[in-house]
């Protein structure tokens, strides 16, 4: 059963069709609902799938490997303490002496 057609896919066949929406990984929010594990099985096994609204409004379902190496997780620290060991900045020494501000004068 071939994806839904896109408007611009009309008056061509449905082979055709899905032959070129395979091409651009590409479906129709409705056929993406319909095939979920089909789209699923894909971003496991092909890459990003880019799911659209219309032609217009879309989502890109990629696989969670993928989205990790995207997003840099395997590179971010797990808590605070460990973000600030592993700071560029270790062993810099601050200043963090501050001056006793004592507050400025207000006519009232």
């Amino acid at each position: 059963m071939p994806r839904a057609l896109k408007k611009t896919n009309r008056g061509i066949s449905p082979a055709t069709a899905f032959n070129q929406q395979a091409a651009t990984d590409s479906w129709q929010i409705q056929s993406a609902k319909a095939r979920f594990s089909e789209v699923f099985r894909r971003a496991r096994a092909e890459g990003p799938q880019r799911i659209t609204r219309q032609g217009k409004e879309g989502v890109v379902m990629v696989a969670e490997e993928q989205y990790d190496r995207l997003m840099g997780k395997s590179h971010q620290p797990k808590n605070l303490v460990q973000f600030f060991r592993q700071s560029p900045l270790v062993g810099v020494e601050l200043d963090l002496e501050r001056d006793r501000d004592t507050g400025r004068d207000i006519d009232l």
